[in-house]
Parts: structure tokens; C-alpha cells; sequence
């Protein structure tokens, strides 16, 4: 065990609880910090949203997102496969007539034909065929994604393997999907902005809330590497690693 009183005590911060899809223990304090997109999509589905009739929010995390996006039209679901956020999702959004529904499996979602007018999608996976047969006719589909070279510096310093089942989720192979499964993909873009952490808390923090970045994490095991991190972050006063986004806007046809 590495001896150092500052260190540890930030490696605590692995055991604060992580609710909901809220990062503001450390966005908050300005303990990590994300770059700009040229992109919001916080604004683009607020504007759809204005206009549409039925709405699905997939993967709606605590609901936090979702709730912010008021006015709601008459029917507005929302899904959450992460057991622990459904009673949270409930409690969000069910007091402002949003039904949260759990499911299993993208491909099997338990909603009838043409059901909704307008699909948001915010880094979560999706069935691109599922996702149509639940659309209406010129339907749109609004997804954020998280691409497949997402902070992969990570897993480096780490000395930690990369998860490669995903390497080649990007915007061309989405575009492709969706296109295959009659959409028109009516915009689409792909940046890789900067994510920065300025304590090494902060880094566990985040690999503890999403545990597929660094599959197997923990203190224990990664501590000599962590430690180097945590070394670097001190000469330098922080560590940057590349995030990966894409956005997509597509009408079902």
C-alpha cells in the first residue's frame, strides 16, 4: 500500500455514491471539466420536443435530463435499464405525467407499432430496426453518442486493456445503421473534445460511475499506476484525455 496521506484520501472518493447519471460531485466543483461541442443537444431536442406529439426518452438515467426539457405534450415515456435508477426516474418524472418504464433489452422494447412521433436518445444503446418499428412515418430520432475511442487514454496510463467490441462505433457506422433501417440521417456530427480531471478523486470518482470505461476497476488493483497519475496531475496540475462524441438527427421514411 502506497503511503502517501493525500493520495489516499482522494482515492475515498471511490466510495462516494453515485445516483442517477449526475456527475456534479465533480462537474460541479470544477474538479472535472469537459470541452466544448459545436453541437447542443440539450437545445436541439428542447426544440423538437415542443412540436411533438408522443415522445420517448431512452435511458433516461434519474430523469434528470428529461425533466429540464418542459413543457411535455400529452404522452412522454421514458426507459431505464439500470435497476438502481428506476425508482429515482419514477420519483423525477412520474409527478409530471411521464410514464418510466423498465426494460431488458434494446431489442425488445414493450411499446406498440408507430407509437411515437419523436425518439430522444442520450448516450445510450439503442436496436437502430427497434427504434423504427416504435417510430412513426417521418418520425424523428435525436441520439447523442458516446463513440468507441471515448478516453481510451485512460485505460492507457492505466495499463489497463481497451475495450475493442466498441472501437469502431462512430459516426459513419450509425449513419450506416440507420440508413439500413429506413431513415434519412438529416444531420450528423463527430468531435472529440477534451476531458480534463484536476484530481486524481475525481478520476476514480468517474471510473467507479461508469465502469465499462475501465472494466475490473479497482483501487487495488490499478493503485501503482493510479499513483503515477496522481504524481502527474501534481507537476502538471491536471491530466487531459480525449472524449468522443457524435450527434445525429434522423427522420424515419
Amino acid at each position: 500500500m502506497i503511503k502517501d496521506s493525500q493520495f489516499s484520501s482522494f482515492l475515498k472518493d471511490v466510495n462516494k455514491e453515485f445516483l442517477g447519471w449526475d456527475f456534479s460531485l465533480i462537474t460541479g466543483t470544477g474538479r472535472m471539466s469537459s470541452g466544448l461541442l459545436s453541437w447542443s443537444y440539450g437545445s436541439m431536442a428542447r426544440s423538437l420536443i415542443q412540436d411533438a406529439e408522443s415522445v420517448l426518452d431512452m435511458g433516461t438515467g434519474g430523469g434528470e435530463f428529461l425533466s429540464m426539457l418542459r413543457p411535455f405534450p400529452g404522452f412522454v415515456f421514458a426507459t431505464e435499464g439500470y435497476r438502481p435508477n428506476i425508482a429515482l426516474a419514477r420519483e423525477k418524472l412520474e409527478p409530471l405525467d411521464v410514464t418510466v418504464v423498465p426494460i431488458e433489452e434494446d431489442k425488445d422494447l414493450p411499446f406498440a407499432d408507430d407509437q411515437f412521433s419523436l425518439i430522444l436518445n442520450q448516450h445510450e444503446s439503442y436496436s437502430p430496426n427497434e427504434v423504427r418499428r416504435i417510430i412513426q412515418e417521418n418520425g424523428i430520432f435525436l441520439t447523442q453518442q458516446v463513440g468507441g475511442l471515448d478516453c481510451i487514454a485512460i485505460n492507457k496510463s492505466l495499463s489497463a486493456a481497451v475495450n475493442h467490441e466498441f472501437e469502431n462505433w462512430n459516426l459513419a457506422r450509425a449513419v450506416q445503421q440507420l440508413e439500413e433501417n429506413q431513415f434519412e440521417v438529416l444531420y450528423g456530427n463527430e468531435e472529440f473534445p477534451i476531458q480534463r480531471f484536476y484530481d486524481i478523486g475525481a478520476l476514480v470518482y468517474y471510473l467507479k460511475a461508469i465502469p465499462w470505461q475501465v472494466p475490473g476497476f479497482s483501487i487495488e488493483k490499478y493503485e501503482e499506476s493510479l499513483y503515477e497519475i496522481h504524481k502527474t496531475i501534481l507537476y502538471k496540475g491536471f491530466i487531459d484525455v480525449k472524449q468522443h462524441r457524435f450527434v445525429m438527427k434522423a427522420r424515419s421514411i
